[in-house]
């Protein structure tokens, strides 16, 4: 979990074959202003995608996530399991389960197993949360919470989005600016979210550093999400 001092998050959702370049681009902006990434991964994306296949991509994943980035996992194929609704904002847990568990086969097999979820959307019905932690995960990510698995606690914290369930038009991009930068100057934890394919936008993409950078003008501390183990206490000689 986080600490409850003035810190921002930034996530890219939906890296693949056709969106990894801009996702670079996206970095390598972050890069200059030394703020790591937490790169929100899924094993299957539609038009037929497996990150199985993408070797340029998973090697990209690795490298970031050996320079300080964050893997998430962000559901196993993103597909909606009833209609109008996100992947797993639906699922009782033991259909949950298994697609949590093919989801992390996968992902060790690559090289990029986490123990952080983040599900499609931010949206994880009460099922999908239940059977997280019976597949070993630590760190739950919803819309208005980072809730702490195995401590059983929540920190709340909203995300300000663009794509990926978010809307995208300049408006919105507008208004995510200004929200932003109030949140940065309370303080607290700031999570900023947009999906690879909306980095291709200059609307997106510029609100987005526009909001990094105001955060930072207020002094928030660049963080990825991350799980701490629990320390055994030592009893004292």
């Amino acid at each position: 979990m986080l600490g409850s001092s003035r810190q921002l998050i930034v996530s890219i959702s939906g890296i693949r074959d056709t969106t990894r370049e801009r996702a670079e681009v996206f970095a390598a902006e972050m890069d200059k202003r030394s703020v790591p990434l937490s790169l929100l991964v899924a094993p299957r994306l539609k038009g037929h995608y497996r990150l199985v296949d993408d070797a340029p991509t998973q090697n990209w994943l690795r490298a970031r996530r050996e320079a300080g980035d964050a893997i998430v996992l962000h559901g196993y194929d993103q597909a909606a399991t009833k209609r109008r609704r996100a992947e797993f904002a639906a699922l009782p847990r033991h259909e949950a389960r298994l697609r949590l568990m093919a989801a992390d086969r996968v992902m060790e097999q690559v090289g990029l197993r986490t123990r952080l979820f983040a599900a499609p959307r931010w949206n994880a019905s009460e099922g999908a949360i239940a059977a997280l932690p019976e597949v070993g995960f630590r760190l739950a990510l919803s819309l208005t919470t980072i809730h702490d698995l195995e401590r059983d606690t929540a920190q709340r914290a909203w995300v300000h989005g663009i794509g990926d369930g978010f809307r995208a038009e300049p408006w919105w991009c507008h208004a995510l600016v200004m929200s932003a930068a109030r949140t940065a100057r309370r303080g607290g934890v700031l999570r900023l979210a947009i999906s690879a394919v909306q980095l291709d936008r200059p609307g997106p993409r510029q609100a987005m550093l526009d909001a990094v950078d105001l955060a930072l003008f207020h002094s928030a501390a660049p963080e990825v999400y991350r799980w701490e183990p629990l320390v055994p206490v030592t009893r004292a000689a």
